[in-house]
């Protein structure tokens, strides 16, 4: 049976890239929703699948195993999963400190899933060329942060073609996923690497600061340079998924890093006596959003996710 990767997924239909580089338009076979009930999307772009043509139509007949992906929970149905992309070698997160605004909830949400599931990040704020004084040193802030925990982060401006240059090396001769809120730049960051993708973009809503959703479904597209980038809708929120409780301060850094100085090796670092993470806050070591960002997920039930 043909194998292929898939390139592109609107939900119920595909397009899979075959090993001759051939695409072939596919559903998925009904067995495999079943298999699936606990994912909103059974099938993600970047999976490798094995499919058979049927009475001139692709279908999807086996799913191959992951070696990782992003996933978040789905915000209709919050006790299902919704994976943005399979197989690929690292995310981009766009951010934006303002039109729209990212907020460090999001931010860390994001980096403790990925950590989880074993997708490397690096962060690129974007629209640095709209920012004032007091806007420039928030972004410098949260650089310094997410730096000092070992991620990668640029600083770019896709309007002015500022910084790219050092987007694309990170881009180059990898699959790469890029997310971030919708109206953060993703799809004209994409556009100024590579222009003749063409992909559609839109500016953001000025009446509430907030992103339009130009990208609707996921797909996968190739670089001149080497490498491919799946460009995915704009995300709301991000719901944590597939995680116990007790093992999310293991997927940030900083919090995990502080943890073997607490008194407890069980810490949750939210109500024992001789926690080095809460003294790390009050000590100003560790930033009081990181903390934030981890007592909001530890508080987490199916209504609060969208942040």
């Amino acid at each position: 049976m043909p194998k292929g990767t898939v390139i592109k997924s609107t939900g119920s239909h595909y397009v899979v890239r075959d090993e001759q580089g051939l695409s072939v338009e596919c559903r998925v076979k009904g067995r495999m929703r079943l298999d699936n009930i606990k994912s909103t999307n059974p099938v993600a772009v970047g999976d490798y699948v094995e499919f058979a043509v049927e009475d001139g139509e692709g279908v999807i007949a086996e799913l191959l195993p992951r070696r990782n992906y992003v996933v978040r929970r789905s915000t209709n149905l919050s006790k299902q999963t919704h994976v943005l992309a399979a197989n690929v070698d690292q995310a981009l997160l766009v951010v934006t400190v303002n039109y729209p605004i990212t907020t460090t909830t999001f931010i860390d949400r994001f980096l403790a899933s990925a950590e989880a599931f074993g997708v490397p990040v690096v962060i690129v704020f974007n629209k640095i060329d709209r920012y004032d004084e007091p806007q420039q040193a928030e972004l410098d802030a949260l650089k310094k942060i997410y730096s000092d925990m070992g991620y990668s982060v640029c600083e770019v401006s896709a309007k002015n073609n500022e910084g790219l240059e050092t987007v694309k090396q990170h881009l180059k001769d990898k699959i790469s996923v890029i997310a971030g809120h919708s109206g953060v730049g993703k799809s004209t960051l994409i556009n100024r690497i590579e222009p003749t993708l063409n992909l559609r973009t839109d500016d953001i809503s000025e009446a509430n600061n907030s992103g339009k959703h130009t990208t609707t479904n996921a797909e996968m597209h190739k670089f001149s340079f080497g490498g491919y980038v799946i460009d995915t809708p704009g995300i709301r929120g991000f719901g944590i998924t597939n995680i116990e409780k007790e093992e999310i301060s293991h997927y940030f850094r900083d919090i995990f890093k502080i943890s073997d100085e607490c008194q407890f090796c069980n810490c949750t670092h939210t109500h024992e006596p001789g926690c080095a993470v809460k003294n790390a806050v009050r000590e100003g070591v560790l930033p009081a959003s990181r903390y934030q960002s981890y007592l909001n997920i530890m508080s987490d039930d199916d209504s609060k996710y969208r942040y």
